[in-house]
């Protein structure tokens, strides 16, 4: 029960302290479930964060259902998912009933301006530690490369994407054990 308990807070933390969706959670999740937890590495992070993106859904809830359910089983599963939704859903309704009187005060328009550039920097920030993390060899540093111009530049469906640096690292990593044998 007090796993229960704290994967539920910790996703509900997590949930009601970022702005800016999946992308933007990416450092508080590495922050908490990496460092503070110790639920997962930061591969094993990237590898859920992919897996999360690859599946239908909200990329955070995903996330947070995977690490639940590898904390806790079901339970922790849908104890990960609670907590991340909870304060999206109170937000959400909150904000749904009072922001149309105020999106057009100036003030309010200034706060959201300079929140959109601090989630910015921080999902710089973790995008470039992830790499770091994640981005092993030059055949790593290529894929990562032309995956980010790929996705910034073009049309492709980021799934698409993501299948096919999977089909490129199977198919290095099965040439290389070649070579060795």
């Amino acid at each position: 029960m007090k796993k229960l308990w704290e994967l539920y807070i910790t996703f509900l933390r997590i949930g009601g302290l970022t702005f800016g969706g999946g992308m933007a959670m990416l450092p508080m999740l590495k922050k908490e479930v990496v460092e503070k937890k110790g639920w997962s590495t930061e591969e094993e992070l990237l590898d859920i964060y992919a897996i999360g993106q690859c599946t239908p859904g909200i990329i955070a809830v995903n996330t947070s259902t995977y690490i639940g359910y590898e904390q806790a089983g079901i339970c922790g599963g849908i104890c990960g998912t609670l907590g991340m939704v909870t304060p999206s859903l109170i937000i959400i309704t909150l904000v749904a009933t009072i922001l149309n009187r105020f999106i057009t005060e100036p003030m309010v328009i200034h706060a959201l301006s300079g929140i959109r550039v601090a989630v910015c920097a921080l999902m710089l920030n973790t995008v470039v530690s992830l790499a770091k993390a994640g981005v092993k060899d030059h055949l790593g540093a290529l894929i990562f490369l032309s995956g980010f111009l790929l996705a910034t530049f073009s049309p492709i469906p980021t799934i698409l994407l993501v299948v096919c640096a999977a089909l490129a690292g199977i198919g290095i990593n099965i040439r290389r054990e070649k070579a060795k044998s």
